[in-house]
């Protein structure tokens, strides 16, 4: 299995950025090759260490999917729920509070494709856990904790019809159309997701390339080498990634030279970011600078974080 790095997304690359555990949403037409993408990534994924391997293996023996001959899972989950799902089949619950999809997911990937398409309850109830890492069901039969540290990943359409944007001019929307298509992702649950990405069509002459892309293994080692740095980075703190790096954590791990602090107020005050994505930022500028194999954020590393925030694509 191979993974290459989309033309549009910086020198990291989306995969390997994403590959950090930053929640993404992908936004493109049919065919784009949103869901490919999605897809790969548990190829590239960092190794789970035998603490995450236990914990994953522990939810899904209380949920009953656990293999019996070999119940330890060593590979991160990959979870993807159809659109009509509902929000107690993604947070978990029923008669026997049985843990949902979100914990299913846990240290591992939830696949939302067709992200508009999804009841907004259920949407809603996911905003919760991406903060805490942990979802809290109360039935009548009882409350149950469980751990939800998962890593959203999204795919979408520009429009109701799917062709906004696209080269053949065959879309039939309208402006407002497209914008409450749009407006189905509330604000709050958008302003979760690290990485807002645009997929252009994949043109003619790029699939009759005959280039041999990099494979997984080498883009994984990468990854494991700048997971192994951010591991040095909070070695005693409980603490697994830059993704999960707690507010009062991001002064030290995630300081500013002067052109980067006059980049990211003028990205405050121009994009209108909440003190939430600021840290968000801060958090995916650090991973692109170990992916770089930097010790500093630069402001090149800034910028390209800031870039993955670009919510005007959800406008067409």
């Amino acid at each position: 299995m191979v993974i290459t790095k989309h033309k549009t997304l910086g020198n990291c690359g989306f995969s390997q950025t994403v590959s950090h555990r930053h929640n993404v949403l992908l936004i493109g037409s049919p065919g784009a090759g949103k869901s490919m993408l999605a897809k790969r990534l548990p190829s590239i994924l960092p190794d789970m260490s035998r603490q995450e391997a236990l914990a994953v293996s522990a939810i899904w023996s209380v949920a009953g999917l656990a293999d019996p001959k070999h119940p330890l899972l060593t590979r991160r989950p990959f979870r993807s729920p159809h659109h009509t799902a509902s929000a107690s089949a993604l947070s978990g619950g029923g008669p026997a509070l049985r843990p949902g999809e979100i914990s299913l997911a846990h240290n591992g990937v939830l696949f939302l494709d067709e992200l508009p398409e999804f009841h907004r309850d259920v949407l809603e109830a996911m905003r919760q856990p991406l903060e805490d890492g942990e979802v809290t069901v109360a039935r009548a039969g009882g409350t149950l904790h469980m751990p939800a540290r998962f890593q959203l990943v999204c795919a979408m359409n520009p429009c109701r019809c799917g062709w906004r944007g696209h080269p053949s001019g065959r879309c039939t929307c309208s402006h407002r159309d497209a914008e409450k298509y749009a407006e189905k992702i509330s604000g709050p649950l958008l302003d979760r997701i690290d990485l807002h990405v645009s997929v252009p069509s994949v043109e003619f002459e790029a699939m009759r390339r005959r280039e041999t892309p990099e494979s997984s293994a080498v883009v994984k080692a990468r990854v494991n080498a700048a997971r192994a740095i951010q591991l040095r980075r909070f070695a005693g703190t409980g603490i697994a990634c830059n993704a999960h790096m707690p507010a009062s954590a991001i002064a030290e791990a995630c300081p500013l030279d002067t052109a980067g602090e006059k980049l990211l107020e003028s990205a405050f005050a121009r994009m209108g970011l909440t003190a939430r994505s600021h840290d968000r930022i801060l958090r995916v500028a650090r991973t692109i600078a170990d992916l770089d194999g930097a010790e500093t954020i630069s402001a090149a590393h800034l910028a390209e974080a800031i870039q993955y925030r670009n919510t005007d694509i959800l406008k067409g």
